[in-house]
């Protein structure tokens, strides 16, 4: 029974991953989860300098889900390459460090000092982050601005890139066209969708930033349905993700054309997700006599 998918030229044991963001860098799931299990880690996103986040509270649940305004908080670049890469060294389990900036500028300065490392094996590239030089606006939710960013750093980056995309666009098929005309080697989707709560007792925002990005399983059908408009716009492989808790979740994604999966807001509260999805996509492979996973990638038309 073959599991394995080659995403972006890169062979993956199976096709489930962590979603950045939920997952830290690993270290802090390792006690919960054998990560040499995993199709591959991805990072939490990581800048050029320390980035402190927004303001608490950051987190809300809601019906389905959460709402965070977590900010991308991260060390910064350099210390992510002295204390996280050495730690993923000693997993048999493929590295995508997730990419985050506020100018091209920004960008590029991580991708040329992870041309210094061994790993990572892919970058994933998150365009939801605000383009300060653009009044704001998210790289994401312009095809042009996304197509610019995505030739930049193809020019530097010796490992394949996958454009996170964001949902929060009129046509998420344009995006993953932009990019790909851009020369990513790959899209993942979908990033959070905007979404608010307030808290009635209080009668304020729930979260001190107003608005948040909401994941969880409430997000999954719009997921699914963006993962199929992309594949059927798109020859580069797809990562999918929103909402997977369970190997049913991850198969639904599968089918609608991703090569591979990403989990995220599910670590939260079930740290073992990630396996358990695994042993679930291996149990009804073996049920429907399924002998290459590929016979269930982008089965449904």
């Amino acid at each position: 029974m073959k599991t394995s998918v080659n995403l972006c030229g890169v062979e993956l044991k199976n096709p489930v991953m962590t979603a950045s963001g939920t997952f830290g860098s690993g270290m802090e799931y390792a006690d919960f989860v054998d990560l040499n299990r995993l199709g591959a880690v991805v990072t939490k996103g990581v800048a050029d300098h320390p980035w402190p986040g927004n303001p608490a509270p950051r987190i809300a649940e809601t019906y389905g889900g959460m709402i965070n305004a977590i900010g991308l908080q991260n060390p910064g670049i350099e210390v992510f390459a002295s204390r996280d890469l050495p730690f993923l060294e000693q997993f048999d389990t493929k590295v995508i460090v997730n990419v985050c900036g506020h100018s091209e500028e920004e960008y590029l300065n991580v991708v040329e000092r992870l041309q210094e490392e061994k790993r990572p094996d892919l970058l994933e590239i998150n365009i939801s982050c605000p383009n300060v030089k653009e009044g704001g606006i998210a790289f994401g939710t312009q095809p042009k601005t996304a197509e610019a960013i995505t030739k930049a750093i193809k020019k530097v980056a010796k490992q394949p890139i996958i454009m996170k995309l964001s949902p929060n666009v009129t046509s998420i098929a344009d995006m993953a066209r932009a990019v790909e005309a851009g020369g990513a080697d790959g899209v993942s989707l979908i990033n959070t969708l905007t979404g608010m709560k307030i808290d009635i007792n209080r009668r304020t925002f729930a979260l001190a930033n107003k608005t948040g990005g909401m994941s969880g399983p409430a997000v999954k059908p719009v997921a699914v349905r963006m993962v199929y408009e992309v594949a059927q716009a798109v020859k580069i492989p797809i990562v999918g993700m929103g909402g997977i808790q369970s190997a049913e979740d991850a198969l639904e994604f599968l089918m609608a054309g991703a090569t591979a999966v990403s989990i995220g807001t599910a670590n939260f509260y079930r740290p073992t997700t990630t396996i358990e999805v695994v042993e679930g996509i291996e149990e009804f492979m073996r049920k429907n006599h399924v002998e290459d996973i590929h016979e269930l990638i982008g089965c449904v038309k």
